[in-house]
């Protein structure tokens, strides 16, 4: 693995665990506003962007190439209900897609075929990412941002188990 596919790919770690880093606080601050089922989805993506993360440093473990772990930033986390907090996953999951892509013209253009191949998961897991927070939006606005409605998929949201996708 040369220097550039290296470095490339330990900026992408870093980007993963810095998402999980945000819906971990995104978790915080649903449980502040007393919707655990929202809090639990996203305790959930903590989870799955860690080990988004672990795929990552173990692929280059494997190659024989040690991770470098670059310093995250503290999230800023802002919204006053859940449809923004939703569109703020939605817009942060098309910026990581956006990465991933990137990760993978480098693995293309430096002939990685080993990584090429990884990240055919990363790139299928961000078409479900997106289309999870696109899926949860619409349930949002149809259900309205108060009242039985919100309670309702703030309750469905708290039903999803780690490993568990929104739609089963």
């Amino acid at each position: 693995m040369n220097q550039k596919t290296l470095d490339a790919v330990n900026l992408q770690i870093q980007a993963e665990f810095q998402s999980a880093y945000i819906y971990l606080a995104m978790s915080a601050r649903f449980e502040g506003m007393k919707m655990s089922g929202a809090a639990n989805w996203m305790r959930i993506q903590w989870e799955e962007e860690t080990v988004h993360a672990m795929k990552l440093f173990d692929h280059l473990i494997r190659r024989g190439q040690a991770p470098v772990l670059h310093q995250m930033d503290a999230p800023a986390i802002e919204f006053e209900n859940a449809l923004e907090a939703f569109e703020q996953v939605l817009e942060h999951e098309r910026h990581v897609t956006k990465l991933i892509h990137g990760l993978y013209e480098v693995a293309v253009e430096e002939k990685d075929y080993a990584l090429q191949t990884l990240l055919h998961w990363f790139i299928d897991e961000q078409v479900e990412e997106e289309e999870n927070a696109e899926a949860i939006i619409d349930s949002i606005r149809l259900a309205g941002a108060s009242g039985q409605g919100l309670f309702l998929v703030d309750r469905e949201l708290g039903l999803r188990g780690p490993g568990q996708e929104e739609d089963e």
